[in-house]
Formats: structure tokens, sequence, C-alpha cells
């Protein structure tokens, strides 16, 4: 997961809806906290949209092999049903 926890604060310039700014300090609102806050979740959200999209063809491949040849846990269930002697053993 991406954090920004700890991120050191950097001075900035923004253009804003005036009548916005206006109306956030009347509600008593942080507004570097509100953005930075808001810009951060945009951010994880462009940054997984695009590392989607990056490995689209690594994960349509993965999920064709599983379709084909099911999980580990599946082909495991499989060959105790087939040798429940297997199970016994492993006792």
């Amino acid at each position: 997961m991406l954090r920004f926890d700890d991120s050191p604060k950097r001075p900035t310039n923004l253009s804003l809806n005036a009548k916005v700014l206006e109306m956030a300090r009347e509600l008593g609102m942080n507004i570097s906290q509100t953005v930075d806050t808001l810009l951060a979740d945009e951010v994880r959200k462009r940054y997984f949209e695009r590392w989607n999209a990056d490995n689209a063809e690594a994960i349509a491949h993965y999920n064709a092999r599983i379709e084909r040849e099911g999980t580990l846990s599946q082909r495991i269930q499989q060959h105790l049903s087939a040798h429940p002697e297997s199970e016994e053993a492993s006792r």
C-alpha cells in the first residue's frame, strides 16, 4: 500500500475556487490537510489504475492458467479426494 504519512510537508501554491475556499474557511476546515488527504487518495487511485493497466497482460495469463489448472489448494484437494490413503498417512 502506498503510504505518505511520514513524508515532510512542502509549501506550494494552489489556485482554488474563491467561493469554495471562502466557505471552507468559514467552516473552519484545515485547507492544507484536506487538500493533502484528497490528493493522496487520488494519487493512490491513479497509481493502482496504472499498475493494473501495466500488468493487465500478466494478470490475464495468470487467470487463464488458474482457469486451466486450478489453484494449488484445488489440486491438493483433488489429489486427497482421489487418494484418501495419502491423507491418512500424513496424520
